[in-house]
């Protein structure tokens, strides 16, 4: 049987390993656009399960199940990560009210993880993390059935996991042809290989990079903190259940949107809070809908500082990126918007166009569910439409609906061309549901392109590419490697007008100088029709030196 604390060392060595080799994870990504973050995004959504865990004084697996998947649930970041995610939840599900775990319960709860992140995942394919982790927990089960011992199934685990993982570019062509294995799947077989180190052999894999692997807490955290406490009160409170729609869930992804290290633990007849915030009064406000509160307590933590360490008072905070102010609903506002943005230029643009929170992101940098989440609970909107404008962070905001605490309508804009087009959609005058429809439609019907570089060595799509080149994109999808910016940005335009349009708008980024643009704008004229209309924009987006629209 594996206790409590065995799985949480378990899962902060889990942590420790990923991290340990998330570059490597990164360079089995075979599509040459700068994106391969599948190592970086596992690493992140795994850290916020460790950071949990340095609080977690419980020895039952279900509490720490809990609270991994409950913390990745809101650090997941990109697709990868909201996966891992999704499996961890799942797993956390299948070992709920145990306080030991045996070899039959860890097949369970693995085989309900990823029944989760299949569902969550609109058209799966095969040769991925997905199915690195049906076949192990497949094998898994059956293994269950000759022995129950937990340590031998999730040796098997392990075991079934690489072995799937080896048949991943069997299944997918353009992984075979590139000579490696799913990213995913290999991230995934490095966070069994962490846990297994614990559960079988006892070891703790040990962080190798510069940054310091998860401890046990500090007696006091007020003691070791240094001048960068971002929030000013340390609040915690027990909630007696007396209403029966008491949510803990709710009560977490409140405390997170106006706090820091959030600690939420449900129990049959109490549930038991702890957050750092500038609020304390609305975090009681919103617990005592739940329940009479009891042993209050809120404590100044730069003064808790000054006694312990005997120093002046620090300096006022900052708020650290993408953590927005919480905004309860105003019964008068109808709709907000929350957009994912790259760049001061595009930023500024969807601000112009009604944008309430601009979260910062996008292609190399997906924010977490907890960053799209808090920006959404900072909007004081009846309903909120999410714009995530890159395909990997999609399913981060799709996780975020179900923890926010108003009506949310996430627009699957998969690039800033699309999202811009979706927001000059809008119609205030029609109801939510109309309006995500018309955006959606609205985003479809454009014809974008992009102009990058290439981020490694690769032969995708018949093309021999070279780390360094020029490369263009349309509609996504890797088209030509061109010798310069000039003749990119024409040959890219004149295929997507043979789609049909007239009207072309090219967002310069932050390595384009103006001048550069203009000269490149003006090359474009020359060769269009003379009833093509081009207007150039600085987006300042870093990534692409061009990101075009045509319409």
């Amino acid at each position: 049987m594996i206790q409590g604390n065995t799985l949480k060392n378990a899962f902060i060595s889990a942590y420790n390993n990923i991290a340990n080799v998330k570059q490597k994870v990164d360079e089995l990504n075979v599509f040459p656009v700068p994106d391969g973050d599948t190592g970086n995004n596992m690493s992140m959504t795994m850290s916020a399960a460790a950071r949990q865990l340095e609080r977690e004084n419980s020895d039952s697996v279900s509490d720490i199940a809990n609270s991994a998947a409950s913390a990745m649930l809101r650090g997941a970041r990109g697709n990868s990560g909201v996966i891992l995610s999704l499996l961890f939840r799942g797993f956390s599900k299948g070992l709920a009210g145990k306080e030991t775990a045996s070899g039959k319960d860890l097949a369970k709860a693995l085989t309900l993880g990823v029944e989760a992140a299949y569902k969550a995942v609109m058209k799966p394919t095969e040769g991925t993390i997905l199915t690195v982790a049906r076949l192990a927990a497949e094998k898994a089960v059956k293994f269950s059935e000759t022995t129950d011992d937990a340590v031998a199934v999730f040796e098997k685990i392990y075991e079934e996991a690489r072995s799937a993982l080896a048949l991943t570019p069997d299944m997918l062509p353009v992984l075979k042809k590139a000579g490696v294995v799913d990213a995913g799947g290999q991230g995934l077989v490095v966070i069994l290989e962490g846990m297994l180190s614990v559960i079988r052999d006892g070891k703790f894999v040990e962080i190798q990079l510069t940054e310091s692997a998860p401890s046990t807490p500090p007696p006091s955290a007020a003691r070791d903190a240094e001048f960068d406490i971002t929030f000013l009160y340390c609040t915690e409170f027990l909630i007696n259940k007396s209403n029966p729609d008491a949510d803990a869930l709710k009560l977490r992804a409140f405390v997170e949107s106006i706090g820091d290290s959030a600690v939420v633990v449900d129990d049959t007849d109490i549930i038991k809070c702890h957050v750092h915030t500038d609020n304390p009064g609305q975090v009681l406000d919103f617990a005592v809908k739940y329940g009479m509160l009891s042993s209050i307590k809120i404590e100044n933590m730069y003064e808790q500082h000054q006694r312990l360490q005997k120093t002046d008072a620090p300096k006022a905070p900052s708020k650290p990126k993408n953590v927005f102010e919480y905004a309860s609903v105003d019964p008068s506002v109808d709709f907000g918007f929350v957009a994912v943005s790259a760049g001061d230029g595009i930023s500024t643009i969807f601000k112009e166009l009604g944008v309430n929170q601009v979260v910062s992101g996008g292609q190399t940098m997906n924010p977490s569910t907890e960053d799209l989440l808090s920006a959404i609970q900072a909007t004081p909107a009846k309903t909120v439409f999410v714009l995530p404008n890159n395909k990997n962070i999609i399913m981060a905001a799709e996780q975020a609906v179900k923890l926010a605490d108003r009506n949310v309508c996430v627009i699957q804009t998969k690039n800033i061309q699309q999202g811009i087009s979706a927001m000059l959609t809008f119609d205030p005058g029609l109801p939510a549901e109309q309006n995500c429809l018309s955006m959606t439609k609205a985003f479809e019907a454009i014809q974008t392109g992009s102009i990058t570089y290439a981020a490694r060595d690769s032969d995708f799509g018949g093309l021999k590419i070279h780390e360094g080149d020029i490369m263009a994109l349309e509609n996504g999808k890797v088209s030509f490697i061109a010798p310069n910016l000039t003749k990119a940005c024409t040959k890219l335009i004149r295929q997507l007008l043979n789609k049909g349009g007239s009207y072309i708008t090219m967002y310069y980024g932050s390595s384009v100088s103006e001048s550069t643009a203009n000269e490149i704008e003006e090359a474009v004229r020359e060769k269009l029709p003379e009833d093509v209309e081009v207007v150039m924009v600085s987006g300042g987006q870093p990534v692409y030196y061009f990101l075009i629209s045509v319409e």
